[in-house]
């Protein structure tokens, strides 16, 4: 496993991570265990998490319930120091009004909800899960220094936003003297290179780290799926998960099928190529690979410290 600072931090970080949201919402404790256990004995140090991941959001109401947490916590009870462990707030956690957002009253609240879940007295990297455009800035890093201060969380990260909020918190927190993000994270795969025109540029210009989500653009860079009405039955778009949809293109049904002509006789499947790319992109500090089964996390452990020719990396430019 190879590892990277966390942006202009001293943090080092595993460039493979353990995403979790599958935790709670479609794979019980006991499966959740085994995948963290093999997460570690393969030296991901990272876990990614979110006061939101659960049952909840796939129910009608929509708001995190903290199953994902809770089987979290338990797990590293006793072994707090092997992780680090990072989670997300500010998606809707209730019905209330105050019961989302990025707020000083709903930081501090769920701060003190994840804290309890997690059975930690502090978070490694505590983020704001998407940009709040109804409570001012200042407010929401006030409330994220203060965690900081009292020794809660160690650092601070943004997931979702913009080069313009990025630019424009940073700008906050150096007249105020408030803490800065050390991170941001965002969804980057083969098929979804947004990130490319103005994230990437400023985190690597500001030395932010840069976590990526969905590096196997949910599962349809496996090669899985074969068009909008193929879905194996095991599959996360068999169990309604609606954010893959975005994915089911033409256009990407092809580029999938042109990916894999370029493995060629080298030995590794699909998603471990697409997410050896994500790897070996220079701004990328980590990829968080969302496991609900065990050889997810093997198979991405193999292919940790790939490293590609400038001709590969040209090839999958031109598809």
């Amino acid at each position: 496993m190879e590892f990277k600072n966390l942006g202009g931090t001293g943090l080092k970080i595993s460039n493979i991570s353990l995403g979790t949201m599958a935790f709670g919402r479609w794979i019980d404790e006991q499966a959740s265990h085994e995948i963290m256990d093999v997460a570690l004995e393969q030296g991901i140090n990272l876990i990614d998490t979110a006061n939101f991941y659960g049952k909840g959001q796939d129910e009608a109401f929509k708001y995190g319930t903290g199953e994902c947490e809770e089987i979290v916590g338990r797990y590293l009870k006793g072994k707090r120091n092997t992780a680090v462990l990072a989670t997300k707030v500010g998606l809707p956690m209730g019905e209330g009004q105050n019961d989302k957002g990025l707020s000083r009253h709903h930081i501090i609240q769920q701060a003190e909800e994840s804290l309890r879940r997690l059975q930690t007295d502090w978070i490694d990297l505590y983020q704001v899960h998407r940009f709040d455009d109804s409570t001012p800035l200042e407010e929401t890093l006030s409330a994220l220094t203060d965690l900081v201060r009292q020794g809660k969380v160690r650092y601070i990260g943004c997931s979702n936003y913009a080069a313009w909020q990025m630019a424009k918190a940073r700008g906050i927190s150096d007249l105020k003297g408030l803490e800065h993000f050390a991170s941001s994270q965002s969804q980057y795969n083969l098929l979804s290179r947004e990130l490319e025109n103005e994230v990437m540029p400023y985190c690597a210009s500001e030395k932010m780290g840069l976590l990526v989500y969905s590096p196997m653009a949910r599962g349809v860079l496996s090669g899985k799926y074969k068009s909008k009405s193929d879905m194996p039955k095991d599959s996360r778009a068999a169990k309604g998960e609606e954010l893959i949809q975005h994915y089911f293109t033409d256009s990407n049904f092809r580029k999938v099928e042109a990916y894999k002509g370029l493995l060629g006789d080298q030995g590794y499947e699909l998603s471990q190529f697409a997410l050896a790319w994500t790897l070996n992109q220079p701004a990328v500090t980590s990829a968080i690979v969302g496991a609900s089964k065990p050889h997810h996390v093997l198979d991405a452990a193999e292919i940790s410290g790939w490293k590609w020719t400038e001709g590969l990396k040209t090839q999958v430019s031109n598809i």
